[in-house]
């Protein structure tokens, strides 16, 4: 069995372990913090892209590529925002550094906003995550006291504060600029990139980092071991360590920990989590939380890596990084893998996916308003009892016309679970009205 590289996670349910900043400092806590602020702020912005960090909140972009898009000539203020909406179904890593270890996503944060001469940083966090607020209020609190936040921080002349800032509960704050909007008081409507690119036109107008709550804790780390000590967990172009939050049919789901790259699908799913449920087995996974692309067991995936060699996978073969789920046509996204058994209709699976994506559009655009609520109306008549042989074919003449027609991806997230339940289990939807009516046939029998 493949061990578990502990980074990010190496406290979590750790016994004996406290969120409060007595214990995190027992623990080495805020060391990297009083190092980062003897450094040159170019240096450390220098280590981050050395190191490959690619965002974990989902898009999977170079964190130190992202800081280097920073208007800095134009006068104004810098912002950082912390992304802690954690809202992509099938994950729940950001929720536990929250609750378990809120100093570490403090610290990471506070030596980024160091390396980016931010003066105020906002933690937006979910709606839904009440006590986690209360948590992080309670821990900037305690580093002020301290003089790790707030005015002349350590003994400098550098001075930054952090707010925490609660949301409303709603999915497309995840997207940065919707999240940005929401943070200036307005409804969460993404703006047009460009020209509302955060990094020079973000929060009120001024530019802007936005990073998630896993990444940033990565940046602590990546300054106190160095970028070419970090270079060497995980794989070329997947560096460093990724959290899978592991859902649905497996016997022991959880979040886990490995260096990126270093572990399959299959490695995952049977050493780790323990296989499927007893008489079942695997039918599907969804690996990057619900708006990626849905993969089928029994597939193989043939094709040339970046290297120029060939290769021939079955879908437990494929390794976790990035990369390696583009190539066989999904995404890492959030890691957030959630996995179906031989026991899960298709169809219904999609029906509940279908109804959370409509639900949560934000109705700005078009195409992803009336085609997000067109797919939930399809689905959901399917599923209580007039479905149609069409009816397929139909939800994926919708799911076609969203794509590259709105204004954030949103539009692809509520497409992509169509379009790719389709492409591997069409033959279930076409079957559906007849197993339906074989379904009400067995349940009038036993009544």
């Amino acid at each position: 069995m493949p061990e578990q590289r502990r980074l990010i996670f190496q406290h979590i349910d750790e016994p004996g372990y406290s969120n409060d900043l007595d214990c995190y400092l027992r623990h080495g806590g805020y060391e990297v913090l009083k190092k980062a602020v003897t450094q040159k702020t170019e240096d450390i912005r220098e280590e981050v892209k050395k190191s490959g960090l690619r965002g974990r909140g989902g898009a999977g972009f170079p964190c130190g590529v992202k800081w280097g898009l920073v208007d800095r000539k134009s006068g104004k203020p810098i912002y950082l925002i912390v992304n802690a909406d954690e809202s992509e179904p099938g994950t729940f890593k950001d929720r536990y550094l929250m609750h378990q270890d809120p100093h570490q996503l403090i610290e990471g944060t506070m030596i980024s906003c160091f390396a980016n001469d931010v003066k105020l940083a906002y933690i937006y966090i979910r709606g839904e995550f009440p006590h986690g607020a209360k948590i992080l209020e309670k821990a900037i609190q305690e580093a002020r006291d301290k003089n790790l936040v707030g005015k002349n921080i350590l003994g400098t002349d550098y001075s930054c504060d952090i707010f925490v800032h609660r949301g409303a509960g709603a999915y497309i704050c995840g997207e940065e600029t919707g999240l940005i909007e929401s943070l200036e008081g307005k409804r969460a409507y993404p703006r047009i990139k460009p020209p509302y690119f955060p990094a020079v036109l973000g929060l009120y107008q001024c530019p802007t980092i936005v990073n998630n709550v896993e990444t940033l804790c990565h940046v602590k780390h990546i300054v106190d071991m160095g970028a070419d000590e970090y270079l060497k967990i995980g794989t070329p172009g997947n560096t460093g360590t990724r959290i899978f939050c592991v859902s649905g049919h497996v016997q022991k789901p959880g979040y886990y920990e490995f260096e990126a790259g270093k572990i399959t699908l299959g490695e995952l799913l049977n050493d780790v989590c323990g296989g499927a449920l007893p008489g079942r087995s695997f039918k599907a996974v969804i690996p990057g939380g619900s708006s990626a692309k849905i993969l089928k067991f029994g597939e193989r995936f043939k094709g040339k890596l970046r290297s120029g060699e060939e290769y021939d996978w079955g879908l437990e073969d494929v390794p976790m990084d990035f990369d390696s789920l583009a190539m066989i046509g999904t995404m890492g996204g959030s890691g957030g893998v959630i996995v179906m058994d031989d026991s899960v209709n298709m169809v219904e699976a999609l029906a509940n996916i279908n109804a959370f994506y409509s639900h949560e559009s934000c109705g700005q655009c078009t195409p992803c308003r009336e085609g997000s609520l067109w797919m939930k109306k399809i689905s959901s008549r399917m599923v209580h009892g007039d479905a149609r042989p069409e009816d397929g074919e139909l939800l994926k003449s919708v799911a076609d016309q969203i794509p590259g027609r709105t204004i954030c991806a949103f539009g692809e997230a509520c497409s992509w679970p169509t379009q790719s339940f389709l492409a591997k289990f069409g033959e279930e939807f076409a079957a559906y009205p007849e197993t339906k009516k074989t379904k009400a046939a067995d349940a009038r029998a036993l009544v």
